[in-house]
């Protein structure tokens, strides 16, 4: 298969499309076809890209074993290569799925590209004219996540959507957190929140 030609792209396609499917002996398949093409250059990139789009938060823990087993394959060179790839697509293949940070940062990017806003002052690198009650409270990690971070017209936008569907364990304890910081709240008045009054 010359590298170069349709069919060697659409092998990369399917490598991809078969491991979202969790097709684990079709992803085999096509990752042998790239192999015997010697592309690892298009496998690495393939590979990366599907554990972070379409393994994401269901299992961080594959996602990083993927980027160890491409530095793995590329300091073995081919034909060891194919060990650790092979192990990647397993795993990638057989484990739970979610797009959910994938489709949160594409949201966000198409709405921030159409929207710019200012950064509130106390969110600012070095905050100027800001009152020392206002300022970000660097020492008070018990006040962090109740601190309002995106700009009043934005402040009840939602650019995560959690995958409610999720089977993995880890996934589900992100989306009940995700759950009791929306149900707190937050607040842009620093200088009540130190006081304990927000």
């Amino acid at each position: 298969m010359d590298r170069d030609e349709e069919e060697h792209y659409d092998s990369v396609s399917a490598l991809q499309k078969s491991v979202r499917g969790s097709d684990v002996d079709a992803a085999l398949y096509y990752l042998a076809r790239l192999c015997v093409a010697q592309d690892l250059d298009s496998i690495k990139r393939r590979l990366l890209v599907t554990a972070y789009e379409d393994i994401g938060l269901a299992n961080p823990a594959a996602v990083q074993r993927c980027q160890m087993a491409i530095e793995a394959a590329e300091q073995v060179g081919f034909p060891e290569a194919i060990i650790p790839l092979g192990f990647t697509v397993c795993e990638l293949a057989l484990s739970p799925k979610s797009k959910a940070s994938c489709l949160s940062i594409q949201s966000s990017m198409a709405y921030s590209a159409s929207k710019p806003a200012f950064v509130q002052d106390y969110l600012k690198l070095t905050p100027v004219n800001v009152k020392d009650e206002d300022k970000y409270p660097y020492d008070r990690p018990d006040l962090w996540e109740r601190i309002q971070y995106l700009p009043d017209f934005l402040k009840t936008m939602k650019f995560y959507e959690p995958n409610k569907m999720s089977k993995s364990a880890y996934e589900q304890t992100l989306n009940e957190n995700y759950k009791r910081l929306l149900k707190q709240g937050r607040s842009n008045n620093l200088a009540a929140l130190k006081e304990g009054k927000n």
